[in-house]
């Protein structure tokens, strides 16, 4: 079982904030498997040791102890290091320290500088890998919730039918004899329950159950975040692990649309001049809150710094006095109300280190 801690974007937004003297971020890959997370343990006290060599020049001999104690406890914590996910994030200043166990496999490297290093954070927000499956059979009706930091487990709905007979009823004889009708209603009870439940418009929802229980509850929902359909007419009979691994090939479909559709518009807007791939204009354009859409590799570092009136981007060497200009970009995207999402070079336009799509022409 993979322990995750997803960063909620009230997480992201406070740790954006964050300036320090020494601010360490640390990404290592991890697992899930108790009996193979030696390597795991030998890698970040490696990362630690590398971390508290770059703070040494950037705080006092106080503070630098702090900051070592609190990397180095983390160590000692056996408990913690026998339930990881894929990956681990670590956050930390010499006054406080931030750990989050994510579910996607990240590439292990330090920095240090005055602020922390949050794309690889951006991916487990944009793709949390949360969901809800409605399972709908004319014996039963179930919602499982998935979540990557626990298993999916079944949800209670208020009025929600029980089955289509005590639902629908079978005194209604044109109902009775017309079972694409029946259906129908069923669906509509079953919509209205679901409508009074699911609140966050932004969590996807996923229909199982066979083609012609699948075909009426489309025809009939009122929502806008059903993204796809699991056929399997004995889906009602699966339990909620096994609904789970169903589910996320569909979610992962799901995602992979978004990049696409979010590529072509970048390619339709190219011929307007509301787009860029070049981190200079882009890191103006985010300052001035210009932005409204941006593509950034997740695992890419371009140091440098960015002036935080003007947005002119100095590049320079990795160090104490750089951080990733990517990322800053991402965080101003995000503060000035854009939308990011962090990817792999290989879905952005033309394997670039960024892709930004303008509210309006520059």
């Amino acid at each position: 079982m993979q322990h995750v801690d997803i960063p909620s974007m009230t997480d992201f937004n406070k740790l954006r904030a964050v300036r320090a003297d020494a601010c360490v971020s640390i990404y290592l890959p991890t697992t899930p498997i108790t009996s193979e997370i030696g390597a795991s343990k030998i890698e970040y006290a490696n990362q630690v040791k590398e971390a508290l060599a770059q703070s040494q020049s950037l705080t006092d001999k106080r503070r630098l102890a702090s900051l070592e104690s609190l990397l180095t406890g983390l160590s000692d914590y056996e408990d913690f290091w026998l339930k990881q996910a894929r990956s681990l994030a670590v956050l930390a200043t010499p006054d406080r320290i931030w750990t989050f166990r994510l579910a996607n496999r990240l590439k292990s490297f330090v920095e240090v500088a005055d602020r922390f290093m949050l794309s690889p954070l951006l991916r487990s927000i944009t793709f949390a890998h949360t969901a809800h499956v409605v399972v709908i059979a004319e014996s039963k009706v179930r919602l499982i919730e998935i979540a990557s930091d626990i298993e999916p487990f079944e949800v209670k709905v208020p009025d929600m039918p029980k089955d289509i007979n005590s639902a629908v009823g079978t005194s209604n004889e044109r109902i009775s004899s017309n079972s694409s009708v029946r259906l129908t209603q069923y669906c509509r009870l079953i919509d209205s329950a679901l409508r009074r439940y699911l609140t966050r418009p932004d969590v996807p929802l996923i229909i199982g159950g066979n083609e012609a229980m699948i075909n009426a509850f489309r025809s009939v929902y009122s929502g806008n975040n059903l993204i796809g359909e699991i056929v399997n007419a004995g889906l009602d009979r699966a339990n909620p692990t096994e609904i789970g691994d169903l589910a996320r090939p569909v979610l992962d479909r799901f995602y992979e649309r978004q990049v696409a559709d979010i590529r072509s518009r970048f390619e339709h807007l190219t011929a307007e001049g509301r787009t860029t791939t070049d981190i200079a204009l882009a890191a103006r354009a985010a300052t001035i809150g210009q932005i409204d859409t941006l593509l950034a590799d997740m695992d890419e570092m371009v140091h440098g710094t960015v002036d935080e009136t003007t947005g002119a981007v100095s590049f320079g060497k990795e160090g104490p006095d750089t951080y990733n200009v990517v990322d800053e970009i991402a965080s101003r995207v995000l503060a000035n109300g854009g939308h990011v999402l962090a990817v792999r070079k290989s879905d952005i336009p033309n394997h670039q280190s960024l892709a930004a799509i303008f509210r309006f022409r520059m």
